[in-house]
């Protein structure tokens, strides 16, 4: 009887990866698809990184690591978050897991419990709401709009509140919208936070570095909840190491050692090579993230100005991370003759089909009036894809 448990039933394919694999299975056909529907950078790791890791292989580490990591990476971490965010986290307060997931799965496992309810503004990542589901929490979504630069208000959140609530994610810069929270913004938040002292809140600061309108905030800042905020970070971003697999938690010492017991039982140790690699790439000066950025800012302008150009799509100025996430509710009802639109994810479908350009439905992210393009791809392919969908949505009537 081919029949899996009730738990992994329960959740959603990641509609980030199947419209990659789609993207990839028409390559495979032989059409020519640009993929803007996958969150990594498309930039190299860098050398220093590499060689860090050559030197790790030669030098024999290929034993099993410690399962909160190797202590000079938990050292680089703390010190990272000292010089670049003023914050003060022992290197016993931090957990290095397999990438950034595993560290926000981690956390939920070990805080919250059945019928647990986690408040998740929307637009989320695709992941959130189906790792709160594997840890039989509830999610309570707060919806947010272009409008207002998709950020929640603080009636929103505490309207938001219950006794079951147990924990609030964050994410800024923001995946999918690329929105940044102020300082005053968050000192708003923080304030709200302070009053109910049994929620804890995750802050998901993995695009720390694709920030193109100052210094990074960190929500952990606040010294009156510091022992309630867990940070999860990590350097698949800001040094273009998504295939390292290296995320990390820094919290109170009793969450850090929950997860140590909880990962201790999964997946112990990560990679002692990528370990090696991340502890390069952590107290490196910051000139390679800086770099991308860079790179990406100049995307992300092209991005605006382009998808401006195209009618019906409603988009705004994104102050992070390496996404747009345009309004395309315009295209709702109208048919090619073949395919009528219905909502965005007949229109990502009707784009990968006719444009041969990937992208994520907004319905993935918990907003299905929007489209999510990722402008990690070279300038040459952004102008491509840009062209293509201009042309394809005019068939539109």
């Amino acid at each position: 009887m081919e029949k899996v448990s009730a738990r992994l039933a329960a959740l959603a394919e990641s509609q980030t990866l199947a419209m990659s694999q789609k993207s990839k299975d028409l390559k495979a056909q032989g059409h020519n698809v640009i993929d803007l529907s996958v969150g990594e950078p498309d930039f190299h790791t860098p050398d220093f990184v590499k060689n860090a890791a050559k030197k790790a292989i030669d030098d024999n580490f290929s034993f099993y690591s410690p399962v909160p990591g190797y202590r000079d990476l938990l050292e680089a971490i703390s010190a990272k978050l000292k010089r670049e965010n003023n914050l003060d986290y022992a290197p016993e307060q931090i957990v290095v897991s397999n990438g950034a997931k595993q560290s926000l799965t981690n956390i939920l496992l070990c805080l919250v419990d059945k019928d647990d309810e986690v408040i998740v503004p929307a637009p989320y990542w695709v992941s959130y709401v189906e790792l709160v589901k594997l840890a039989e929490g509830k999610s309570v979504v707060i919806e947010t709009n272009i409008k207002d630069n998709f950020k929640i208000t603080i009636k929103q959140l505490e309207e938001a509140i219950t006794p079951k609530t147990k924990m609030l994610i964050l994410c800024s810069p923001s995946n999918p919208t690329g929105s940044i929270y102020t300082h005053d913004e968050l000192v708003a938040i923080s304030k709200v936070i302070e009053k109910h002292p049994n929620i804890f809140v995750i802050s998901d600061e993995i695009y720390e570095h694709i920030n193109f309108v100052g210094k990074h905030e960190s929500f952990a800042q606040f010294e009156s909840i510091r022992d309630r905020v867990i940070i999860i970070n990590g350097v698949s971003k800001g040094y273009a190491m998504t295939g390292w697999r290296i995320g990390y938690s820094a919290s109170a010492k009793w969450i850090a050692k929950a997860c140590i017991k909880l990962q201790g039982q999964t997946t112990s140790g990560a990679s002692s090579i990528a370990q090696k690699a991340s502890t390069a790439a952590i107290n490196s000066d910051g000139s390679y993230p800086a770099e991308m950025r860079k790179g990406f800012e100049k995307r992300r302008n092209f991005m605006v100005d382009a998808l401006s150009k195209i009618k019906g799509f409603n988009t705004n100025v994104p102050q992070g991370a390496f996404y747009i996430f345009p309004e395309i509710s315009y295209f709702f009802g109208k048919s090619d003759g073949k395919t009528t639109i219905k909502n965005s994810d007949d229109f990502a479908m009707f784009l990968l089909n006719t444009a041969h350009v990937a992208l994520v439905p907004g319905s993935a992210f918990g907003a299905p009036d929007y489209i999510r393009f990722s402008y990690a791809a070279s300038d040459a392919q952004l102008k491509d894809a840009c062209e293509r969908i201009a042309k394809a949505v005019e068939l539109l009537k």
